[in-house]
């Protein structure tokens, strides 16, 4: 069938696997370093509790098979150097069948780790992650052109990424209305970045523009990707620059990569980076294709209507699969940021003049010294639970005492994830107590006098001085 493929994006095919294989590098990378403290066999929330109460179906994982600390570093290390290979171009190399399955691979792999993650694999861009990396499995490589039916798939991806985005702002904070959420949403982002501080101190009227800029880019621009060349790739490119800008502004993990990758199909290069002579597709390969694009279609109803209705959600998905989910970030922006400040001491029992030492995370903010540091697209999922439980204990009921617990146990791996320990592994502390602080953004002249890129305020405790009397 003539029509089946286009030969233009052949280039954009190109660079968009060997981006989503990078991607898929650093979500398996961090599971890999992570899971022990996190859902390991003695993690915070273990992934053997979990799959003992939750079955199969609702949760389809290897895990639900088998489940060990090894079998689980095994399979996030084999999702590495299949991202690796793909990476290199391996599946370039193999027939169109064997390129198929070798993208098949960190997909299975990917979903398996996702699906017993429980709350620190519930963020959006995990099931984004998922519902591209499906798509991927079916896009072809040098045996065939691009298929038009996965390019379409893809921008119907990137639409409802954008588009339920500015959706839900619209229907959510009224702040994005009145153009003023970027008043605040440097200084109370998740995970600020190296130039957050300077984002928030810009102009108000810039930041009112930047919310305008904002608004047609994921309420106007999305339409246009389904309209013909080269107003397709220029929409494209417009979401491409306002992602970037994004990524400067704080660490979204691979959201804002996840984006760029899909932009990255929309656009068109022209046929001179295709062979001279395109190889046709495969009869079977076609089929395939085409039953995937109506099993996909079908599933679409449900995120589809998500996205005109009244109680629209974010950042969910409708199968166990992940194979279309619903999108949106921010919906709501805080007004004030609060750091839960986790310290120890070493004495038998808590004084008033006792001494106690912070922990420090890696990312979220903590000595008002430091400088935030860069980390997307590598995602610390503790240091973004850690601002939600500053929004509310209710965000760290399932995974906050077990965290203490491993504090005051002096847990070599849950020590792993943190900045600075403020005791010796073999000396734990005695007492853990959490408080909670607001900060703010420092000003110029402060920052000038002072080093200081934060100043906190202590608003109240959080956990009392809490021990444990008998090893877990």
């Amino acid at each position: 069938m003539e029509w089946f493929t286009a030969d233009q994006y052949w280039l954009g095919r190109l660079v968009f696997q060997r981006a989503l294989a990078a991607v898929y590098l650093v979500a398996f990378l961090g599971a890999a370093l992570q899971f022990r403290a996190l859902i390991g066999e003695r993690g915070m929330l273990p992934v053997p509790r979990y799959v003992a109460r939750v079955p199969f179906r609702k949760a389809p994982s290897l895990f639900q098979l088998h489940y060990s600390d090894r079998f689980f570093a095994l399979v996030a290390w084999t999702g590495c150097a299949c991202a690796l290979a793909l990476l290199a171009g391996a599946d370039a190399l193999l027939p169109l069948w064997g390129g198929m399955l070798l993208w098949l691979v960190p997909w299975v792999l990917y979903l398996s780790i996702v699906n017993v993650g429980q709350t620190w694999y519930g963020f959006g861009w995990e099931s984004l992650l998922l519902e591209t990396g499906f798509l991927a499995v079916f896009l072809g490589n040098d045996e065939t052109a691009p298929p038009v039916l996965v390019l379409f798939l893809l921008r119907w991806i990137l639409f409802r990424v954008e588009f339920g985005a500015g959706l839900i702002k619209m229907r959510g904070d009224e702040c994005w209305r009145r153009l003023t959420c970027l008043y605040f949403h440097h200084e109370t982002q998740p995970m600020p970045g190296p130039l957050s501080w300077f984002f928030h101190h810009l102009p108000k009227p810039l930041h009112r523009a930047e919310v305008a800029a904002n608004h047609f880019t994921q309420l106007v621009v999305p339409v246009l990707l389904f309209t013909p060349q080269p107003i397709a790739t220029a929409a494209a490119c417009l979401m491409i620059v306002t992602q970037l800008w994004l990524v400067l502004s704080g660490n979204f993990s691979w959201l804002n990569w996840m984006t760029i990758v899909l932009a990255v199909s929309v656009l068109d290069f022209g046929s001179t980076a295709a062979p001279s002579h395109s190889p046709a597709a495969p009869l079977w390969y076609e089929v395939v294709v085409i039953a995937v694009t109506v099993l996909l279609l079908a599933l679409s109803y449900r995120p589809a209507r998500n996205l005109f209705s009244r109680r629209q959600i974010m950042n969910s998905s409708f199968d166990p699969l992940h194979l279309v989910n619903t999108y949106g970030a921010f919906g709501s922006v805080s007004r004030v940021r609060q750091e839960v400040v986790i310290e120890g001491t070493a004495d038998d029992k808590p004084r008033q003049d006792s001494e106690w030492r912070e922990y420090e995370f890696k990312g979220k903010p903590g000595d008002v010294r430091r400088r935030p540091r860069q980390f997307a697209p590598y995602h610390l999922r503790l240091d973004w639970m850690m601002w939600f439980a500053g929004l509310s204990p209710a965000y760290a009921r399932s995974w906050f005492g077990p965290l203490v617990e491993r504090l005051l146990e002096g847990d070599r791996d849950t020590l792993r994830l943190l900045r600075h320990v403020p005791f010796p592994q073999d000396a734990p502390p005695a007492y853990i107590r959490a408080r909670l602080y607001r900060y703010t953004y420092t000003s110029l002249r402060e920052l000038r006098a002072t080093g200081a890129w934060w100043e906190r305020t202590y608003v109240r405790e959080f956990l009392p001085p809490t021990r444990i009397d008998s090893p877990r």
